[in-house]
Protein backbone atom coordinates (compact mmCIF):
# COMPACT_ATOMS: atom_id res chain seq x y z
CA UNK A 1 0.00 0.00 0.00
CA UNK A 2 1.30 3.45 -0.98
CA UNK A 3 0.72 5.76 1.97
CA UNK A 4 2.79 8.83 1.13
CA UNK A 5 4.26 10.41 -1.99
CA UNK A 6 6.39 13.46 -2.58
CA UNK A 7 8.26 15.02 -5.49
CA UNK A 8 10.57 17.89 -6.20
CA UNK A 9 9.57 20.65 -8.57
CA UNK A 10 10.25 19.60 -12.14
CA UNK A 11 12.52 22.11 -13.84
CA UNK A 12 13.96 22.32 -17.33
CA UNK A 13 17.32 20.65 -17.74
CA UNK A 14 20.21 23.10 -17.42
CA UNK A 15 17.89 25.43 -15.52
CA UNK A 16 17.05 26.05 -11.89
CA UNK A 17 18.22 22.63 -10.67
CA UNK A 18 21.30 22.34 -12.85
CA UNK A 19 23.70 22.36 -9.90
CA UNK A 20 22.08 19.49 -8.04
CA UNK A 21 23.31 15.97 -8.83
CA UNK A 22 20.80 13.15 -8.67
CA UNK A 23 21.41 12.12 -5.05
CA UNK A 24 20.99 15.72 -3.86
CA UNK A 25 17.71 15.99 -5.76
CA UNK A 26 16.38 12.79 -4.22
CA UNK A 27 17.60 13.11 -0.63
CA UNK A 28 15.16 15.92 0.37
CA UNK A 29 12.26 13.83 -0.98
CA UNK A 30 13.32 10.84 1.11
CA UNK A 31 13.64 13.02 4.21
CA UNK A 32 10.18 14.48 3.62
CA UNK A 33 8.65 11.02 3.26
CA UNK A 34 10.01 9.94 6.63
CA UNK A 35 7.65 12.35 8.40
CA UNK A 36 4.77 12.21 5.92
CA UNK A 37 2.74 9.21 7.08
CA UNK A 38 1.11 10.41 10.28
CA UNK A 39 3.30 8.97 13.00
CA UNK A 40 6.47 9.26 10.96
CA UNK A 41 8.89 6.48 10.10
CA UNK A 42 11.91 5.73 12.21
CA UNK A 43 14.91 5.81 9.90
CA UNK A 44 16.11 2.41 11.03
CA UNK A 45 12.67 0.93 10.21
CA UNK A 46 13.16 1.43 6.46
CA UNK A 47 13.69 -1.97 4.87
CA UNK A 48 15.19 -0.80 1.57
CA UNK A 49 15.35 2.14 -0.81
CA UNK A 50 14.44 1.25 -4.41
CA UNK A 51 15.11 4.00 -6.94
CA UNK A 52 14.87 4.27 -10.72
CA UNK A 53 17.43 6.19 -12.75
CA UNK A 54 18.08 6.27 -16.48
CA UNK A 55 21.09 8.40 -17.44
CA UNK A 56 23.16 8.63 -14.29
CA UNK A 57 26.70 7.53 -13.80
CA UNK A 58 25.97 4.26 -12.03
CA UNK A 59 27.33 3.63 -8.56
CA UNK A 60 23.87 2.93 -7.05
CA UNK A 61 22.27 6.35 -6.61
CA UNK A 62 19.66 4.80 -4.29
CA UNK A 63 22.30 4.02 -1.68
CA UNK A 64 24.02 7.36 -2.16
CA UNK A 65 20.78 9.33 -1.77
CA UNK A 66 19.66 7.29 1.24
CA UNK A 67 22.83 8.11 3.12
CA UNK A 68 22.65 11.74 1.96
CA UNK A 69 19.12 11.84 3.41
CA UNK A 70 20.44 10.75 6.79
CA UNK A 71 19.28 7.15 6.77
CA UNK A 72 21.54 4.86 8.80
CA UNK A 73 24.15 2.71 7.11
CA UNK A 74 22.04 -0.34 7.97
CA UNK A 75 19.46 0.67 5.35
CA UNK A 76 20.42 -0.66 1.89
CA UNK A 77 19.51 0.69 -1.53
CA UNK A 78 19.09 -0.64 -5.05
CA UNK A 79 18.90 1.24 -8.34
CA UNK A 80 16.61 0.16 -11.17
CA UNK A 81 17.15 0.99 -14.84
CA UNK A 82 14.27 0.47 -17.23
CA UNK A 83 14.90 3.87 -18.82
CA UNK A 84 11.75 6.04 -18.81
CA UNK A 85 9.90 3.36 -16.85
CA UNK A 86 12.49 3.21 -14.08
CA UNK A 87 10.58 5.19 -11.45
CA UNK A 88 7.36 3.25 -11.92
CA UNK A 89 9.22 -0.05 -12.11
CA UNK A 90 11.00 0.75 -8.85
CA UNK A 91 7.60 1.14 -7.18
CA UNK A 92 6.42 -2.08 -8.82
CA UNK A 93 9.50 -3.90 -7.52
CA UNK A 94 8.97 -2.53 -4.02
CA UNK A 95 5.31 -3.62 -4.05
CA UNK A 96 6.40 -7.15 -4.93
CA UNK A 97 8.98 -7.12 -2.15
CA UNK A 98 6.25 -6.10 0.29
CA UNK A 99 4.04 -8.92 -0.98
CA UNK A 100 6.86 -11.42 -0.63
CA UNK A 101 8.10 -10.32 2.76
CA UNK A 102 5.12 -9.01 4.68
CA UNK A 103 5.64 -5.94 6.81
CA UNK A 104 8.62 -4.17 5.30
CA UNK A 105 8.64 -0.41 4.74
CA UNK A 106 10.14 0.71 1.43
CA UNK A 107 11.01 4.07 -0.05
CA UNK A 108 10.63 3.72 -3.81
CA UNK A 109 10.62 6.06 -6.78
CA UNK A 110 12.96 7.68 -9.25
CA UNK A 111 15.34 10.53 -9.91
CA UNK A 112 16.99 12.18 -12.88
CA UNK A 113 19.49 14.97 -13.11
CA UNK A 114 19.86 15.34 -16.84
CA UNK A 115 21.84 18.52 -16.20
CA UNK A 116 24.59 16.69 -14.33
CA UNK A 117 24.47 13.34 -16.12
CA UNK A 118 27.99 12.21 -17.02
CA UNK A 119 29.26 12.31 -20.55
CA UNK A 120 29.24 8.85 -22.09
CA UNK A 121 31.64 7.38 -24.60
CA UNK A 122 32.66 4.16 -26.26
CA UNK A 123 36.35 3.40 -26.30
CA UNK A 124 37.97 3.48 -29.74
CA UNK A 125 40.64 0.94 -30.63
CA UNK A 126 43.32 3.49 -29.84
CA UNK A 127 41.78 4.22 -26.45
CA UNK A 128 40.32 7.60 -27.35
CA UNK A 129 36.68 8.29 -26.40
CA UNK A 130 33.85 8.19 -28.93
CA UNK A 131 31.10 10.18 -27.22
CA UNK A 132 27.43 9.33 -27.71
CA UNK A 133 24.18 10.92 -26.55
CA UNK A 134 22.16 7.83 -25.73
CA UNK A 135 22.65 4.14 -25.26
CA UNK A 136 21.57 1.56 -27.80
CA UNK A 137 18.24 0.10 -26.71
CA UNK A 138 17.75 -2.82 -29.11
CA UNK A 139 19.78 -4.55 -31.84
CA UNK A 140 19.87 -2.52 -35.03
CA UNK A 141 18.15 -5.39 -36.80
CA UNK A 142 15.05 -4.51 -34.74
CA UNK A 143 15.33 -0.83 -35.50
CA UNK A 144 16.56 1.51 -32.79
CA UNK A 145 14.81 4.81 -33.50
CA UNK A 146 15.32 8.00 -31.56
CA UNK A 147 12.35 8.90 -29.40
CA UNK A 148 11.08 11.63 -31.72
CA UNK A 149 11.29 9.39 -34.77
CA UNK A 150 9.34 6.72 -32.91
CA UNK A 151 6.73 9.34 -31.99
CA UNK A 152 6.35 10.16 -35.69
CA UNK A 153 6.02 6.44 -36.44
CA UNK A 154 3.19 6.16 -33.91
CA UNK A 155 1.44 9.24 -35.27
CA UNK A 156 1.53 7.85 -38.79
CA UNK A 157 0.58 4.27 -37.87
CA UNK A 158 -2.36 5.25 -35.65
CA UNK A 159 -3.55 8.30 -37.54
CA UNK A 160 -2.91 10.90 -34.85
CA UNK A 161 -3.22 14.26 -36.58
CA UNK A 162 -1.11 17.34 -35.93
CA UNK A 163 -4.26 19.17 -34.83
CA UNK A 164 -5.07 16.58 -32.16
CA UNK A 165 -1.49 16.59 -30.90
CA UNK A 166 -1.36 20.36 -30.62
CA UNK A 167 -4.74 20.58 -28.90
CA UNK A 168 -3.77 17.90 -26.39
CA UNK A 169 -0.44 19.59 -25.60
CA UNK A 170 -2.12 22.96 -25.15
CA UNK A 171 -4.66 21.37 -22.82
CA UNK A 172 -1.83 19.91 -20.75
CA UNK A 173 -0.29 23.34 -20.23
CA UNK A 174 -3.61 24.92 -19.35
CA UNK A 175 -4.47 22.21 -16.87
CA UNK A 176 -1.07 22.41 -15.21
CA UNK A 177 -1.31 26.20 -14.95
CA UNK A 178 -4.81 25.99 -13.48
CA UNK A 179 -3.72 23.35 -10.97
CA UNK A 180 -0.69 25.37 -9.87
CA UNK A 181 -2.78 28.52 -9.51
CA UNK A 182 -5.05 26.94 -6.89
CA UNK A 183 -2.27 25.12 -5.04
CA UNK A 184 -3.08 21.62 -6.30
CA UNK A 185 0.59 20.59 -6.32
CA UNK A 186 1.56 22.22 -3.03
CA UNK A 187 1.03 19.18 -0.80
CA UNK A 188 3.24 16.92 -2.89
CA UNK A 189 6.12 19.31 -3.58
CA UNK A 190 9.37 19.34 -1.62
CA UNK A 191 11.05 22.76 -2.05
CA UNK A 192 14.74 22.71 -2.87
CA UNK A 193 17.49 25.12 -1.90
CA UNK A 194 20.09 25.56 -4.60
CA UNK A 195 23.00 27.77 -5.49
CA UNK A 196 21.66 29.13 -8.76
CA UNK A 197 23.20 31.80 -10.95
CA UNK A 198 20.12 32.01 -13.21
CA UNK A 199 18.08 35.18 -13.51
CA UNK A 200 14.99 34.86 -11.32
CA UNK A 201 13.17 37.01 -13.85
CA UNK A 202 13.75 34.35 -16.47
CA UNK A 203 13.12 31.39 -14.19
CA UNK A 204 9.70 31.53 -12.54
CA UNK A 205 10.68 28.70 -10.18
CA UNK A 206 13.57 30.60 -8.60
CA UNK A 207 13.10 32.80 -5.55
CA UNK A 208 16.03 35.19 -5.25
CA UNK A 209 18.11 32.53 -6.97
CA UNK A 210 17.86 30.21 -3.97
CA UNK A 211 14.56 28.47 -3.31
CA UNK A 212 12.93 26.33 -5.99
CA UNK A 213 9.33 25.78 -5.02
CA UNK A 214 7.38 25.28 -8.25
CA UNK A 215 7.49 23.54 -11.61
CA UNK A 216 8.86 25.85 -14.29
CA UNK A 217 7.51 24.22 -17.45
CA UNK A 218 3.85 25.26 -17.92
CA UNK A 219 3.62 28.17 -20.35
CA UNK A 220 0.80 30.69 -20.11
CA UNK A 221 1.82 32.23 -23.44
CA UNK A 222 0.82 29.21 -25.51
CA UNK A 223 -2.30 29.32 -27.63
CA UNK A 224 -3.56 27.46 -30.66
CA UNK A 225 -2.06 29.94 -33.11
CA UNK A 226 1.39 29.70 -31.54
CA UNK A 227 1.21 25.90 -31.38
CA UNK A 228 0.46 25.79 -35.10
CA UNK A 229 3.63 27.75 -35.87
CA UNK A 230 6.03 25.14 -34.51
CA UNK A 231 7.72 23.25 -37.38
CA UNK A 232 8.16 19.47 -37.40
CA UNK A 233 11.36 18.49 -35.61
CA UNK A 234 12.03 14.86 -36.42
CA UNK A 235 10.70 14.27 -39.93
CA UNK A 236 10.17 16.54 -42.92
CA UNK A 237 6.44 16.93 -43.34
CA UNK A 238 5.85 15.24 -39.99
CA UNK A 239 3.48 16.17 -37.18
CA UNK A 240 5.67 16.00 -34.07
CA UNK A 241 6.94 19.41 -33.00
CA UNK A 242 8.65 21.00 -30.03
CA UNK A 243 5.21 22.23 -28.99
CA UNK A 244 3.60 18.80 -28.79
CA UNK A 245 6.66 17.05 -27.33
CA UNK A 246 7.84 17.09 -23.73
CA UNK A 247 11.03 18.81 -22.65
CA UNK A 248 13.85 17.24 -20.63
CA UNK A 249 13.60 17.98 -16.93
CA UNK A 250 15.46 17.45 -13.68
CA UNK A 251 13.54 16.11 -10.70
CA UNK A 252 12.80 13.32 -8.24
CA UNK A 253 9.74 11.58 -6.82
CA UNK A 254 9.25 8.78 -4.34
CA UNK A 255 6.64 7.00 -2.23
CA UNK A 256 6.35 5.06 1.00
CA UNK A 257 5.03 1.57 0.31
CA UNK A 258 4.26 -1.11 2.88
CA UNK A 259 1.63 -3.63 3.93
CA UNK A 260 -1.85 -2.60 5.04
CA UNK A 261 -1.09 -3.88 8.55
CA UNK A 262 2.09 -1.84 8.82
CA UNK A 263 0.35 1.20 7.31
CA UNK A 264 -2.13 1.12 10.17
CA UNK A 265 0.71 0.88 12.68
CA UNK A 266 2.19 3.97 11.07
CA UNK A 267 -1.19 5.70 11.53
CA UNK A 268 -1.70 6.25 7.83
CA UNK A 269 -5.25 7.38 7.18
CA UNK A 270 -5.53 6.05 3.65
CA UNK A 271 -3.54 5.11 0.57
CA UNK A 272 -3.41 3.33 -2.75
CA UNK A 273 -3.37 -0.45 -2.80
CA UNK A 274 -1.26 -1.97 -5.56
CA UNK A 275 -3.78 -4.30 -7.22
CA UNK A 276 -1.66 -5.45 -10.14
CA UNK A 277 1.17 -4.53 -12.49
CA UNK A 278 2.39 -5.53 -15.93
CA UNK A 279 5.24 -4.77 -18.28
CA UNK A 280 4.91 -5.58 -21.98
CA UNK A 281 7.18 -5.50 -25.01
CA UNK A 282 6.20 -4.05 -28.39
CA UNK A 283 7.82 -3.27 -31.73
CA UNK A 284 10.71 -0.89 -30.93
CA UNK A 285 9.80 1.18 -34.00
CA UNK A 286 6.48 1.91 -32.24
CA UNK A 287 7.84 2.09 -28.71
CA UNK A 288 5.33 4.76 -27.70
CA UNK A 289 2.49 2.25 -27.74
CA UNK A 290 4.11 0.06 -25.07
CA UNK A 291 2.05 1.46 -22.20
CA UNK A 292 -1.21 0.49 -23.88
CA UNK A 293 -0.02 -3.08 -24.39
CA UNK A 294 0.87 -3.38 -20.71
CA UNK A 295 -2.38 -1.78 -19.55
CA UNK A 296 -4.51 -3.99 -21.79
CA UNK A 297 -2.99 -7.15 -20.34
CA UNK A 298 -3.19 -5.81 -16.80
CA UNK A 299 -6.85 -4.84 -17.03
CA UNK A 300 -7.77 -8.11 -18.72
CA UNK A 301 -6.05 -10.09 -15.97
CA UNK A 302 -8.13 -8.22 -13.40
CA UNK A 303 -11.37 -8.74 -15.35
CA UNK A 304 -11.67 -5.01 -15.93
CA UNK A 305 -11.89 -2.51 -18.76
CA UNK A 306 -10.69 1.07 -18.91
CA UNK A 307 -14.25 2.18 -18.18
CA UNK A 308 -13.81 0.81 -14.65
CA UNK A 309 -10.88 3.13 -13.93
CA UNK A 310 -11.58 6.52 -12.37
CA UNK A 311 -8.12 8.14 -12.42
CA UNK A 312 -5.54 7.86 -15.19
CA UNK A 313 -2.00 9.21 -15.36
CA UNK A 314 0.04 8.65 -18.53
CA UNK A 315 3.53 9.98 -19.12
CA UNK A 316 3.14 12.53 -21.91
CA UNK A 317 6.51 12.16 -23.59
CA UNK A 318 4.81 13.02 -26.88
CA UNK A 319 1.20 13.90 -27.59
CA UNK A 320 1.14 11.40 -30.46
CA UNK A 321 1.94 8.37 -28.34
CA UNK A 322 -0.27 9.51 -25.47
CA UNK A 323 -3.27 9.86 -27.75
CA UNK A 324 -2.55 6.58 -29.54
CA UNK A 325 -2.42 4.68 -26.24
CA UNK A 326 -5.54 6.33 -24.84
CA UNK A 327 -7.39 5.63 -28.09
CA UNK A 328 -6.34 1.98 -28.01
CA UNK A 329 -7.55 1.62 -24.43
CA UNK A 330 -10.80 3.49 -25.04
CA UNK A 331 -9.95 6.28 -22.59
CA UNK A 332 -11.18 9.74 -23.48
CA UNK A 333 -8.18 12.12 -23.50
CA UNK A 334 -10.06 14.56 -21.26
CA UNK A 335 -10.25 11.85 -18.59
CA UNK A 336 -6.48 11.43 -18.30
CA UNK A 337 -3.87 13.63 -16.60
CA UNK A 338 -6.37 15.85 -14.82
CA UNK A 339 -3.73 18.39 -13.78
CA UNK A 340 -1.60 18.29 -16.92
CA UNK A 341 1.32 16.03 -17.65
CA UNK A 342 4.86 15.87 -18.96
CA UNK A 343 4.07 18.00 -22.02
CA UNK A 344 3.73 20.89 -19.57
CA UNK A 345 5.70 19.71 -16.54
CA UNK A 346 8.61 18.02 -18.29
CA UNK A 347 10.01 14.50 -18.49
CA UNK A 348 12.60 13.67 -15.85
CA UNK A 349 13.25 10.21 -17.38
CA UNK A 350 13.83 7.91 -14.41
CA UNK A 351 11.60 9.97 -12.12
CA UNK A 352 8.59 10.31 -14.41
CA UNK A 353 6.91 7.01 -13.54
CA UNK A 354 7.07 7.89 -9.84
CA UNK A 355 5.63 11.32 -10.60
CA UNK A 356 2.58 9.56 -12.08
CA UNK A 357 1.98 7.67 -8.84
CA UNK A 358 2.52 10.81 -6.77
CA UNK A 359 -0.12 12.57 -8.83
CA UNK A 360 -2.57 9.68 -8.52
CA UNK A 361 -2.30 9.59 -4.73
CA UNK A 362 -2.91 13.33 -4.56
CA UNK A 363 -5.91 13.09 -6.89
CA UNK A 364 -7.41 10.15 -5.02
CA UNK A 365 -7.16 12.06 -1.76
CA UNK A 366 -8.62 15.19 -3.32
CA UNK A 367 -11.84 13.38 -4.19
CA UNK A 368 -11.75 10.27 -1.98
CA UNK A 369 -13.96 7.43 -3.18
CA UNK A 370 -13.50 4.10 -1.47
CA UNK A 371 -12.33 1.50 -3.98
CA UNK A 372 -11.78 3.98 -6.81
CA UNK A 373 -9.35 2.54 -9.35
CA UNK A 374 -6.32 4.43 -10.64
CA UNK A 375 -4.02 3.54 -13.52
CA UNK A 376 -0.42 4.69 -14.04
CA UNK A 377 1.15 4.04 -17.45
CA UNK A 378 4.44 4.81 -19.14
CA UNK A 379 5.98 3.82 -22.48
CA UNK A 380 9.65 2.93 -22.49
CA UNK A 381 12.62 3.15 -24.85
CA UNK A 382 13.42 -0.10 -26.61
CA UNK A 383 9.77 -0.95 -27.13
CA UNK A 384 8.26 -1.59 -23.69
CA UNK A 385 5.62 -0.26 -21.39
CA UNK A 386 4.74 -0.58 -17.70
CA UNK A 387 1.31 -0.15 -16.11
CA UNK A 388 0.20 -0.29 -12.48
CA UNK A 389 -3.39 -0.62 -11.27
CA UNK A 390 -4.06 0.98 -7.90
CA UNK A 391 -7.12 1.22 -5.66
CA UNK A 392 -7.95 3.89 -3.08
CA UNK A 393 -8.61 2.60 0.43
CA UNK A 394 -9.34 4.34 3.71
CA UNK A 395 -7.70 2.97 6.84
CA UNK A 396 -9.57 5.00 9.43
Amino acid sequence: MIIAARRTPLCRADGALKRLPAHELLAPVLRSLMSGTGAGIAAEAVTDVVIGNAVGGGGNVARLAALEAGLPVSVPGVTVDRQCGSGLDAIVLASRLVAAGGGGVYLAGGVESISTAPLRAHRNDDGTPDFFRRAQFVPLSHGDPDMGVAAENVAARFGISRERQDAFALRSHRRALAAAAVGTFDGELVPLIVDCDCDAGEDAAADSGRGVRADDGPRASLDAALMARFPPVFSAGGTVTAGNSCFDADGAAAVVITSVKRARQLRARDGLLVLGTDTAGVDPELLGIGAAAAAERLLAAQGLTAADVGLVEFNEAFASQTLACLDQLGIAPDDANLDGGALALGHAYGASGAVLVTRLLAQARRTPVEGQLALAMISIAGGMGTAALLGYRRLS
